[in-house]
């Protein structure tokens, strides 16, 4: 959003610099993004006169000119100096524009210099309009009126010395669309008094003879109000200098009187208008939906064929607007134009919206209404347009003809002073709160605060005071601590989640993962790979063919990341990553994961040992030391049910009972080659609210139980069948004595085809060792040979194996 200064001074009555006037709109919320200052640019250049003009010697296009200039101004010391000169207006007693050296010429680039041309010296130039990027008129040396002051900058005595303010508008402030908007917000802020809208109707002279219509399809929401009025016997021709400086100032074209003014109310009232060519319309004006297969010729220069229900202006003929965006071709205003239409609508920012984003325009008009304009200006703002329309181009008005009625945003919220320092922190007088809400447009009645129609952003009490802090400046918020309501020490912040998300990332990382965060929106292929893809998490408008559903795993982005980084020579990577994945499309149908994966090498190259690629055992042993420090059992069950992903003979998934806690194992091959990764991967992935919670609950940790006597180990070998699991036997030797027992271990397993020969086909030997770890005497060799007897019994029996002899 651009404006001049002196636009602004139209509707604010103030004395602020643009300095100032910069920094509060920055503080209130309208940042600004630029300033452009004319006098920064063409502040040196000056009035001058030629004392005498005369042909160069030595050049017959040239002329040596003795000009008489004032460097300090009007009033100030005389100065004169030699210019050669090639423009054929250069005369004596010329008044025109002078840049002395030193000066940058905007319309060429060049830095002034003194010079000597053709043999004579020349300290300056003469300026032409274009060399001052005003025109590109260049057939001669800027020419002014005799009576022109002497010393004066050139951009005071043109008017041009406007500076152009550009902001960034939040999409929830449409009323700082238009510069009146702004004035407001600075008037609340103390830098001027708002200039109110002498709004006076405009009588008609005779009664509008075209007719209009709102379909009753779109009158409930696309267009609840429509009006208009005939103008007659204008003369459409170029719109003054004032407007057509301001208009370009901000980078607007000017076009004609009568277009110059419905851009004038857009961008200085935020009320788009449009005026129809009356003489083009052919019987009256409806609001209506197209049919397929209509056409319409926009202002642009295109040509668009309308998709059925688009919402359009039509005449008895055909549509002759794109409704709240764009006006059509056939019935533009020229400059034969003698009688126009001049159109004021409400029109429904979701419609317009929709139809501007399947249409591909964009327009100021567009721009606005799909943000909201204020529905009760609809009227005020056409009648202040025809009186603009009668004062510049002359005629007469007719009667104002409408359809429907501004809708009614009346809403109120109630007041609650003393909110304020709860929610924004800053003590300000409940006077001063009231004070700035009705300088905003706000109504009071007692506590009940009724908002502006130009503030669809005001939807609840929290909004209220936000205005107000907004107005007070944030900047003047002091920080302080909180205070505490009970001494001792606070109740934790964090949910249990919470802590343990945390938990599991600091574990992770231990691990020597690389944390990674990805997008939650996946492609359907490899959200389908990973049982999602469905419809019921399809996103219903996704920003990228490749970000259409929502994840329901993240390997599949953290395989992504892997092919990514071994495309660029990274092949040995540890990557992980904790966040929500989704299972639905309702609220609750997302849970929180934590997954790792493993690819390429276990170790890098090391010259004192053997380079061996990850397995299976890495991933369970990372799975298992997450949930040991997420407070899970040690004794847990371990099944190879896991998901289609995973490989089905090197996985598993680990549990209590009927609750998953996480899975390992080998990704797929199937999904490697499908994501483009290279194996082998290993991954985990952590179900992290499924872990139990321990069943004591203290904030510190328990108290360290070892022991100061000796531990016992022994070994046992088993002959079992070569399909028996070596966790069968690990779980049933842990079972023998739960309190001597404090550790059992695989440390051998012997199969094959020499395993065969020795115990027999169909055999193998798994090897554990047991510790014993007594706790209040040291155990005797009766007592040992018991319990390594109960061990025997209890992993004979679960595994139907015998001791090795």
């Amino acid at each position: 959003m651009k404006f001049t200064l002196s636009w602004l001074k139209d509707h604010l009555d103030t004395e602020a610099s643009v300095d100032a006037i910069a920094e509060a709109l920055t503080d209130l919320g309208l940042e600004v993004e630029g300033i452009e200052d004319p006098a920064a640019q063409l502040g040196a250049f000056r009035i001058c006169r030629v004392i005498e003009a005369v042909q160069h010697p030595n050049a017959d296009r040239l002329r040596v000119c003795r000009v008489e200039t004032w460097p300090d101004g009007p009033g100030g010391r005389t100065e004169e100096v030699q210019v050669v000169c090639g423009a054929p207006n250069a005369k004596t007693g010329l008044v025109g524009v002078f840049a002395p050296p030193g000066t940058h010429v905007p319309g060429t680039g060049v830095d002034l210099k003194p010079g000597n041309i053709r043999g004579v010296d020349s300290n300056g130039m003469l300026c032409s309009e274009r060399e001052l990027m005003l025109s590109e008129d260049h057939d001669g040396i800027i020419e002014l009126p005799a009576d022109a002051p002497m010393g004066v900058r050139y951009i005071d005595w043109k008017g041009l010395n406007d500076p152009v303010i550009e902001i960034k508008v939040t999409p929830n402030r449409p009323d700082a669309l238009g510069i009146h908007g702004i004035a407001r917000d600075l008037a609340a802020r103390g830098l001027g008094t708002l200039k109110p809208l002498a709004i006076t109707p405009v009588k008609g002279s005779f009664a509008t003879p075209i007719g209009i219509h709102i379909d009753p399809a779109l009158k409930a929401k696309g267009c609840p109000h429509f009006a208009g009025r005939l103008i007659r016997g204008v003369r459409n021709g170029s719109s003054p200098d004032w407007m057509q400086a301001r208009l370009k100032a901000i980078g607007l074209r000017p076009i004609s009187a009568l277009v110059d003014i419905t851009n004038y109310f857009c961008f200085g009232l935020n009320r788009p208008l449009h005026v129809f060519d009356a003489a083009k319309i052919k019987g009256n004006l409806s609001v209506r939906p197209a049919t397929a297969g209509e056409t319409l010729n926009t202002l642009d220069g295109k040509s668009h064929s309308l998709a059925a229900g688009t919402m359009v202006i039509a005449d008895d003929r055909a549509p002759e607007s794109l409704a709240g965006i764009m006006g059509g071709e056939a019935s533009s205003c020229t400059p034969d134009t003698t009688d126009v239409f001049l159109e004021s609508a409400w029109w429904d920012p979701i419609t317009v919206a929709a139809t501007g984003r399947a249409m591909k325009i964009n327009s100021d008009a567009r721009y606005r209404f799909e943000r909201g304009v204020d529905p009760a200006f609809t009227l005020p703002g056409l009648e202040l347009a025809t009186q603009m329309i009668l004062d510049l181009c002359g005629g007469e008005a007719g009667t104002v003809v409408q359809d429907g009625a501004p809708i009614d945003q009346t809403r109120s919220y109630q007041l609650n002073p003393a909110r304020v320092v709860s929610l924004v922190g800053m003590e300000i007088p409940e006077a001063t709160q009231r004070t700035t809400l009705e300088a905003l447009g706000f109504t009071l009645n007692g506590n009940a605060v009724t908002p502006p129609s130009w503030r669809p952003d005001i939807l609840g009490d929290a909004d209220l005071i936000e205005e107000v802090a907004r107005i007070a400046s944030l900047t003047k918020l002091q920080g302080a601590p909180m205070a505490r309501s009970l001494p001792g020490v606070p109740k934790p912040i964090l949910t249990p989640l919470q802590t343990r998300e945390r938990t599991a990332r600091r574990t992770i990382a231990a691990l020597g993962y690389n944390e990674c965060v990805t997008y939650s929106f996946i492609d359907a292929r490899s959200a389908a790979l990973f049982g999602g893809g469905t419809e019921a998490v399809r996103v219903e408008n996704p920003i990228s063919s490749e970000m259409t559903h929502l994840r329901p795993d993240l390997l599949p982005g953290l395989l992504a990341a892997a092919a990514r980084n071994q495309a660029r020579g990274f092949m040995d990577l540890a990557l992980f990553e904790i966040g929500p994945v989704f299972h639905g499309g309702e609220p609750g149908d997302q849970h929180l994961q934590a997954s790792g994966l493993l690819v390429g090498a276990a170790a890098g190259r090391d010259p004192h040992g053997s380079r061996r690629m990850i397995d299976v055992f890495d991933a369970k042993a990372d799975a298992e030391a997450v949930l040991a420090a997420l407070g899970a059992p040690a004794r847990v069950q371990i099944s190879r049910k896991a998901a289609q992903w995973w490989h089905p003979g090197r996985s598993g998934v680990i549990g209590l009972g009927p609750n998953t806690m996480a899975t390992f194992g080998e990704v797929h091959p199937r999904i490697l080659q499908a994501m483009d990764a290279k194996g082998p991967a290993v991954a985990f992935t952590l179900l992290v609210a499924n872990v139990p919670a321990p069943k004591v609950k203290t904030p510190t940790r328990p108290a360290l139980a070892i022991s100061d006597l000796q531990a016992v180990d022994r070994d046992f070998a088993f002959v079992v069948d070569a399909r028996v699991e070596a966790l069968t036997a690990v779980n049933a030797a842990q079972g023998a004595d739960k309190v001597l027992i404090d550790s059992v271990r695989v440390f051998d397993q012997f199969t094959g085809d020499k395993a065969e020969a020795q115990m027999g086909p169909g055999k193998k030997s798994i090897a554990l060792t047991v510790r014993l770890q007594p706790q209040d005497k040291t155990l005797t060799e009766a007592e040992i040979e018991a319990v390594s007897a109960k061990i025997i019994e209890k992993v004979t029996k679960a595994t139907g194996g015998s001791l090795r002899a």
